[in-house]
């Protein structure tokens, strides 16, 4: 992940892009730690299964997939061209910050570790939910509001150009944006207990409220008459920024799917608990204190 600072965007080479790894340590870490994750992961799914209770298999795929995305993004020869070519930083971008955490969002870790846990864990775990710190990193409007924040700060003030110089600070933004978009995606689609759940209609409003501003930014970058960053050219900032726009809105229109869909499931839930409470009362109604 080297820096590359010239004045005109180098060509992505297809077979670099599909066949390279990142070796160097801190590649070769996070490799480390994405494969320990799923391990642990399998591992609560097994604890589960010997407690006699099934674990969707959907959920399971959902963090598999969500961890390979990641892994895309960071250790693919997707990484080789992030700090020279615009466009494929804002795919690395995406996948960080959208479409990796809505997957492992849907994959339920959290209710995963307390299902399978022992009793301390469990009483660990729910107990760090509600702390204070916890509540308030994940309060909905703060977490709404850094999320668009980092967007915006990241690609319209020097803090981009200070990413593609220092090879630190543009594996810190990795984490950043990770953890920004897990915040973000898990109050929207996520199943995990939390400190703070949005009821439906607030969970759409939470994603048709921000659609404007993720518009904006990706066209923002599209009409940009002053490239970004000496590495790139302008014709590569309004690529990436078309890419931005277009990507930025499909992980919407997938949220707004998912949640109408959890939204149903709930509807359906409720009616089938209701129908229950109904036969019971009108069998106990027709039981033997019922006869005159």
């Amino acid at each position: 992940m080297g820096m590359i600072a010239t004045i005109a965007s180098p060509p992505v080479q297809l077979n670099q892009l599909l066949t390279a790894v990142q070796t160097d340590w801190l590649s070769l870490l996070i490799v480390c730690v994405e494969i320990a994750s799923i391990a642990l992961y399998f591992h609560g799914v097994r604890r589960l299964e010997r407690k006699g209770r099934k674990w969707p298999k959907a959920r399971t795929i959902s963090f598999v997939s969500g961890i390979v995305l990641v892994w895309i993004a960071t250790g693919s020869g997707l990484a080789s061209y992030d700090d020279s070519v615009f466009t494929v930083h804002v795919i690395q971008h995406l996948l960080l910050m959208n479409f990796a955490p809505i997957f492992i969002a849907l994959s339920a870790p959290i209710t995963l570790l307390i299902q399978a846990g022992s009793r301390s864990v469990q009483t660990r775990t729910i107990s760090i939910l509600h702390t204070k710190p916890i509540r308030f990193i994940t309060f909905p409007f703060l977490v709404w509001i850094l999320n668009y924040a980092t967007m915006y700060i990241y690609f319209l003030t020097p803090v981009y150009e200070l990413s593609i110089r220092h090879p630190l600070f543009h594996d810190y933004t990795h984490l950043h944006f990770l953890v920004v978009g897990l915040l973000f995606w898990t109050t929207v689609v996520g199943v995990d207990p939390s400190g703070w759940k949005l009821g439906n209609l607030a969970r759409l409003g939470f994603i048709l409220s921000g659609i404007p501003f993720s518009a904006f930014l990706g066209i923002a970058l599209m009409g940009t008459k002053k490239t970004i960053s000496p590495a790139h050219t302008l014709t590569d900032i309004h690529s990436g920024g078309s890419v931005l726009w277009a990507f930025g809105e499909l992980t919407n229109v997938i949220a707004l799917v998912v949640v109408a869909a959890q939204w149903a499931k709930s509807d359906q839930r409720e009616a089938e608990r209701m129908d229950r409470i109904l036969d019971r009362e009108l069998a106990e109604g027709a039981g033997p204190d019922s006869r005159i």
